[in-house]
C-alpha cells in the first residue's frame, strides 16, 4: 500500500488529550492538539522534516539540470568511468572561486543517486550510476536522455506550476491554461517567441530513441501484421525512423503541424505530412500516438481517436504509448510518484494522465470495441486499441 510515513498518531492507552493552549511541563514530550489526536515531539519533527523535503524537491531537479548542462557525466565517461573533483572542475571550466560549490553540488548529486563516490574530500572519486549513464552524450550513446532533462526541468514550466492555486480559483483563468495564467501566452507561442522549438524536439527525439529501442527489442509483436503506420503528432520522426529501420516492410508516415514538419530532417524511409490530427489522419494499418494523448482533455482525445478510427481498416488498430495511472494501492512508490508528477505537470497545457477506467471510457466513446494494455515501458504502457 502506498502509505505516508508522517503524522502518526501517538495517542497511547490511558493518555489524556491536552488543550492546545496548555503546556504540561512534567511531560518529557511536547504535544500539539489536532482535531482527533496529538503529535509527540518526534512526530512534529518528523512531519517538519518531510514537509521541508517536499518543499525543496525542486532543488533536486535544479541540481540534475546543472549536472546535465555542465556535462559532468561526459567528464566521468571520458576519464574511464572515474573522475576526481579536480578533473570535473578542469573539464567543465568551473571558475576557481566556485570549486567548493562544485564539491557541494557533487555531494548532493551522490546523495540523490545520480553519481556514486569512493573516498572523501580531496580523495573523492566520482563514478557513473545507471541514471547518470543515461546522461552521457559522448560516444555512440544514441539513447542519451540529457535533452529530455532540459525539457522537463524548464524554468518556464516550473514557474507555471507555481501558479496552480491562482489557476484553480481565479475566475479569469477558467478559460486559460495554467501556462497562460503564469506567462500571458500559450506554451506554443512562448516556444515560437524564444526559438526553443528545436530544444523541445531534441528532447522528444531522445525519449523516442530509448522507448523504441525497448519496444522493438522486447515488444515488436505489437507491429505484427502492420504494413503501413502513421505516427500522428510524431514530431521529427524519431519513432517512425526506428520502426522503419528495424521493420523495413512497414511504410511509415509522420503527421504533424506544418511548422513542425518544416523543421524535420529529410528521410528516405519516412514520409512527412503536414496536417492536424483533429481534422484528418492518412489511411494506414495502424496509427501510433506516442506520448501525445496526455496533451488533451477527454473531449479532444475522443476527437483524435475518431480520426484514428477513420484512418484504419476493420482489422487495424491504434497503438498508444502513454501512462496508465497505477491505483493508490500500488507497491511501486517510485512508479506511482513519477506518474502523478507527470499528471500534475501536464496541467500546464490543461492535459493529464489517465487511469485504465478513464482510458476505457474514451475508447468506448470514440467507437472502439476492445483494447489491450502492456505495462512494460517504465512509467508508460503500450495500449493497443481495436475498432
Amino acid at each position: 500500500m502506498w502509505r505516508s510515513r508522517g503524522l502518526r498518531s501517538s495517542l497511547q492507552d490511558g493518555q489524556t488529550l491536552l488543550p492546545g493552549d496548555q503546556l504540561n511541563k512534567k511531560h518529557s514530550k511536547v504535544h500539539a492538539q489536532t482535531e482527533n489526536n496529538v503529535m509527540s515531539t518526534e512526530d512534529l519533527l518528523q512531519a517538519q522534516l518531510e514537509l521541508y523535503h517536499h518543499s525543496m524537491a525542486y532543488v533536486k531537479s535544479a541540481a540534475l539540470r546543472a549536472a546535465t548542462d555542465l556535462r559532468i557525466p561526459d567528464v566521468i565517461y571520458r576519464r574511464g568511468g572515474v573522475a576526481t573533483l579536480s578533473d570535473i572542475a578542469t573539464e567543465t571550466g568551473i571558475h576557481p572561486t566556485k570549486y567548493s560549490h562544485l564539491r557541494r553540488l557533487m555531494q548532493a548529486l551522490t546523495v540523490f543517486g545520480i553519481f556514486s563516490v569512493e573516498g572523501c574530500d580531496g580523495d573523492a572519486r566520482y563514478k557513473l550510476t545507471l541514471v547518470s549513464r543515461l546522461l552521457v552524450e559522448d560516444g555512440e550513446n544514441l539513447c542519451t536522455q540529457s535533452p529530455i532533462v532540459r525539457v522537463l526541468v524548464d524554468p518556464l514550466s516550473v514557474t507555471a506550476l507555481c501558479s496552480i492555486g491562482e489557476w484553480f480559483t481565479d475566475e479569469r483563468a477558467s478559460a486559460m491554461t495554467l501556462f497562460e495564467v503564469a506567462h500571458g501566452c500559450t506554451r506554443s507561442e512562448m516556444t515560437a517567441k524564444n526559438g526553443t522549438g528545436g530544444l523541445f524536439q531534441t528532447g522528444m527525439i531522445a525519449d523516442s530513441r530509448l522507448v523504441m529501442e525497448v519496444v522493438l527489442k522486447e515488444h515488436n509483436s505489437v507491429f505484427q501484421g502492420v504494413s503501413s503506420l502513421v505516427d500522428a503528432g510524431g514530431g521529427h520522426g524519431a519513432a517512425a525512423a526506428s520502426i522503419a529501420k528495424v521493420l523495413p516492410h512497414v511504410k511509415c508516415t509522420v503527421l504533424d503541424l506544418p511548422h513542425v514538419v518544416a523543421g524535420a530532417p529529410t528521410s528516405d524511409n519516412v514520409q512527412f505530412v503536414a496536417g492536424d490530427v483533429f481534422e484528418y489522419i492518412p489511411p494506414a494499418d495502424a496509427v501510433l500516438l506516442k506520448w501525445v494523448m496526455c496533451l488533451w482533455q477527454d473531449e479532444d482525445a475522443v476527437k483524435v481517436l475518431r480520426r484514428c478510427k477513420e484512418a484504419i481498416p476493420a482489422g487495424g488498430k491504434v497503438i498508444i504509448f502513454d501512462a496508465v495511472l497505477e491505483s493508490g494501492m500500488s507497491q511501486n512508490i517510485l512508479l506511482r510518484e513519477t506518474q502523478v508528477l507527470f499528471d500534475v505537470q501536464m496541467m500546464r497545457v490543461d492535459g493529464g494522465e489517465r487511469e485504465e477506467e478513464q482510458w476505457r471510457n474514451i475508447f468506448t466513446e470514440a467507437g472502439f470495441r476492445d483494447y489491450k494494455i502492456t505495462p512494460m515501458l517504465g512509467f508508460r504502457s503500450i495500449i493497443e486499441v481495436y475498432p
